[in-house]
């Protein structure tokens, strides 16, 4: 589709200059560079992405226009980034998407843009908690198997009504039973939701929830911001902090977002990144 879009776009410009002929009509120019909201990464700054996402966009046989990061450590603050034109675009994930479009219209999805990635979701421990991260690994390749992960997925993302807050979540308690500690943001709604009420809800505490019941531990979420996430896991803040994984190829390394001393549990879900644009007026 992408090398059909490129021929069309040379097949106009030839149009347009008359092939080779004298005509007053000029070759259209490459939007300039567009800035692309994101959730703060913690193991790269806005200049170094840049250059990795200009890697990318060289690498790629199509280049529109180039994208220019511009990190935010919430959600709600690039949503307004984007509204009041700081930034021409966001990124997200697709269901992150749908979930801001329900709430509000003008929200809407690029059809096509050059950088669409499938992250995987993990946590991230601290490297010396092997215990923890054997633990995680064993209850979440149980959750594949049984049908568990894809339950609460569809439960909690497919099939939840827009038109509705994500459902909370009960999580479990055991007397005398270790706890584990995780972070929450509330910047992914429906995954990572922290509700009007302050208690985390959504996908990502259903699982937490199940892997409580599982290794019969205690849950206990600690609000924190995206941004601060690193410091709070390596500061012993909390055990375990939500996490994605980009896919790795020549142009990814693996371990572009990943900050020394953490280690990555196996993912247990996964969803694309699109860019969303805002409208004042929807047609």
């Amino acid at each position: 589709m992408k090398k059909f879009f490129a021929l069309l776009m040379v097949c106009a410009l030839a149009l347009m200059t008359g092939c080779g002929a004298e005509t007053d009509v000029k070759p259209q120019k490459l939007p300039d560079k567009v800035k692309i909201g994101m959730i703060t990464r913690l193991n790269a700054s806005e200049e170094s992405f840049g250059d990795f996402m200009k890697k990318v966009e060289d690498t790629l046989e199509i280049k529109i226009s180039s994208h220019a990061p511009v990190f935010f450590d919430n959600l709600n603050a690039m949503e307004m980034a984007l509204q009041s034109g700081q930034i021409n675009e966001m990124s997200a994930y697709r269901s992150v998407a749908r979930y801001i479009i329900a709430k509000d219209p003008r929200f809407e999805v690029l059809k096509d843009h050059s950088l669409e990635f499938i992250d995987s979701f993990c946590f991230a421990l601290r490297e010396d908690d092997t215990e923890l991260r054997d633990s995680l690994n064993a209850v979440i390749k149980e959750m594949q198997t049984d049908g568990t992960l894809d339950r609460l997925t569809k439960e909690y993302i497919t099939d939840i009504s827009t038109d509705k807050e994500p459902p909370a979540v009960e999580l479990p308690h055991f007397d005398s039973a270790p706890t584990i500690k995780v972070a929450v943001t509330g910047d992914l709604p429906p995954l990572d939701y922290v509700g009007a009420d302050g208690k985390p809800a959504g996908f990502n505490t259903a699982v937490l929830a199940e892997i409580g019941n599982r290794l019969l531990r205690n849950i206990e979420l600690v609000d924190v911001d995206s941004g601060a996430r690193a410091a709070a896991l390596t500061s012993n803040q909390v055990d375990a902090v939500f996490w994605a994984i980009v896919p790795v190829s020549e142009i990814i390394p693996k371990d572009s977002d990943k900050p020394e001393g953490i280690a990555l549990t196996e993912p247990y879900f996964k969803d694309k990144t699109v860019h969303m644009i805002f409208k004042a007026e929807k047609k």
